[in-house]
Order: structure tokens, then C-alpha cells, then sequence
């Protein structure tokens, strides 16, 4: 029963350290990300849908969920003026089906 509890344990731990839990920081320097919107779905990097709750939040298939303090996050994300800037391009989809990778190169910018 012991192990059994450990393990559940541990795996909840494991789920919450790898779910897209983002902070949106204020200057450039604080992110590990630097992100630019795009205007459409196909010049994008990324397909984000954006969760409610942090229990939704994926494990780096483009489920985000925002938190309120920098020190709950997995990443922080600064938002750019001009794609140029940018490490990684999303584009937010209204429906959780459409979330995910177009550029799986860039998957390792989340991890």
C-alpha cells in the first residue's frame, strides 16, 4: 500500500513538472521564450489553445496554461512586436482538437 501511494505520488509530481504552465514576463531579458503571434493558422510554430484550469494544461502539445507568478511556471514567454524577433510563432485556436506542433523542430524551445 506503501508503494502504491510513493508511486502515485511521484506521479503527480511528474505530470505537474511537465505541463505548459507559462508566465508572460515584461521585458525580453526574463523569458525563455521569445513568442510572436501570427495572423494565421499556417505560418505558425505552434497551434496554442489556452486552458482554464492547470490541470488541463498539456504536456508540450500546445495547451498552455497561464499562471499569476513566474515561480508556478515550466516557461516564461515574452511577447515580441515583429516576427523577426522571435524564437517560436504561435497562433491561438478556439478549440483544444486543434492544438499542437506544425514545426517540431522547435518542440524543444517548451521543454
Amino acid at each position: 500500500m506503501k508503494a502504491l501511494l510513493a508511486f502515485g505520488i511521484l506521479f503527480l509530481g511528474a505530470s505537474q513538472a511537465f505541463s505548459q504552465q507559462v508566465y508572460s514576463v515584461d521585458y525580453e531579458s526574463q523569458a525563455d521564450v521569445k513568442v510572436f503571434v501570427v495572423d494565421y493558422e499556417s505560418q505558425a510554430d505552434l497551434l496554442v489553445y489556452k486552458v482554464k484550469y492547470s490541470s488541463q494544461a498539456g504536456d508540450n502539445d500546445g495547451k498552455w496554461f497561464f499562471v499569476d507568478y513566474e515561480s508556478q511556471a515550466k516557461k516564461s514567454v515574452y511577447f515580441v512586436k515583429y516576427e523577426s524577433q522571435a524564437d517560436l510563432k504561435i497562433y491561438f485556436v478556439d478549440y483544444e482538437s486543434q492544438a499542437g506542433w506544425k514545426n517540431s523542430s522547435k518542440k524543444q524551445l517548451m521543454y
